[in-house]
């Protein structure tokens, strides 16, 4: 199945902004990108390859961003109980998808949530 050319787009620019991130990097556990800060997940970038809808999912903490988040066309708390603690799952196929800014904007929130404080005063400093 094909991944449409402009969620493909948003989640190369997401993609691309969290491995810009002081300390990230990039692994592929249980066969998904994901971004790591300090070995920690700060966002789930998902496959895509076609073999399952492109999306992220990101750790949001504050309450606006997360309720905001979740308004988004098919998102959802994230499965595995990751939901509990604030992981927001956000489609990029759906018709009203957040633009690739606001994504870059949860994501950017989500890393400061994980990353240590060095990486974060690194990041203000940049």
């Amino acid at each position: 199945m094909a991944v449409p050319r402009n969620a493909l787009k948003k989640w190369e620019k997401v993609r691309e902004f969290a491995l810009g991130l002081p300390g990230a990097v990039e692994e592929f556990p249980w066969g998904e990108s994901v971004a790591k800060a300090n070995k920690k997940v700060f966002v789930f970038l998902g496959v895509q390859d076609g073999s399952y809808p492109l999306g992220v999912t990101v750790k949001l903490k504050d309450e606006t961003a997360h309720a905001h988040a979740l308004s988004s066309p098919g998102a959802e708390p994230a499965g595995y109980g990751l939901g509990k603690s604030g992981w927001v799952s956000v489609p990029l196929e759906r018709p009203g998808a957040p633009a690739a800014e606001m994504l870059c904007d949860w994501v950017e929130e989500s890393y400061r949530v994980i990353a240590p404080k060095r990486l974060i005063a690194e990041l203000d400093e940049g």
